[in-house]
């Protein structure tokens, strides 16, 4: 019994090991809205838009209100939105931007990224292709320390902000927390592997242009 108990105890440890990693890594990189620092460019990674295509989900919509509430009080210039252009949902980064343009931020001031296929992807093309070296990144808390921890380990130097979820059940972010410690295990890999992004594009001067002109 006592053999079986410790065997339990390494398959939950090894099992747990990439989760345990995504939260250690983004220790002291974690920061609610009204404490989050200051930096250039805020990342919001793309989630599912709404039924009518048109307007993004309630988790998108928080993420969207947090990074326009840090753009409208001086705590970042830029927003890169960054999600599947040709998701099961709809075209994310077309209606975060068009979203954000409703909260009064400068269209000038949004970059889209359309193949920021998953986190991963996101992270990636943000500093291989957009030249992204020191930002925020905007996500919901459960998914935050994989985000921050990816981002890292792939160069560039953020500090996560959870965002807003108002109307969000218990239920939903719960699941949702659930399926991350599980995705864990994925970013590990493709961490480990250090996989390529799905899309490989040229070189964008987007970013650095919507500075120079914000």
């Amino acid at each position: 019994m006592a053999r079986l108990a410790a065997a339990a105890v390494v398959a939950l440890l090894l099992v747990s090991a990439p989760w345990l990693w995504t939260t250690i890594s983004a220790h002291g990189h974690l920061y609610d809205e009204v404490g989050a620092p200051a930096a250039d460019v805020v990342i919001v990674l793309g989630t599912e838009v709404a039924a009518d295509r048109r307007q993004p989900g309630t988790r998108l919509a928080g993420r969207l209100q947090t990074a326009a509430a840090l753009v409208h009080s001086g705590r970042a210039r830029v927003i890169l939105v960054s999600g599947d252009g040709g998701g099961a949902s709809g075209d994310e980064p077309a209606v975060m931007t068009s979203y954000l343009a409703g909260l009064g931020v400068d269209p000038r001031r949004v970059v889209a990224d359309s193949f920021g296929l998953d986190t991963y992807d996101s992270c990636a093309r943000a500093r291989e292709v957009y030249g992204v070296v020191r930002a925020l990144v905007v996500t919901q808390s459960y998914h935050l320390s994989r985000a921050v921890t990816l981002c890292r380990h792939l160069g560039l130097d953020v500090d996560g902000v959870a965002a807003r979820c108002a109307g969000c059940a218990a239920t939903l972010l719960a699941q949702k927390a659930v399926r991350d410690y599980f995705a864990s295990g994925k970013a590990a890999w493709d961490a480990v592997r250090g996989r390529p992004p799905a899309v490989r594009s040229p070189e964008s001067a987007a970013v650095h242009d919507a500075l120079r002109d914000g």
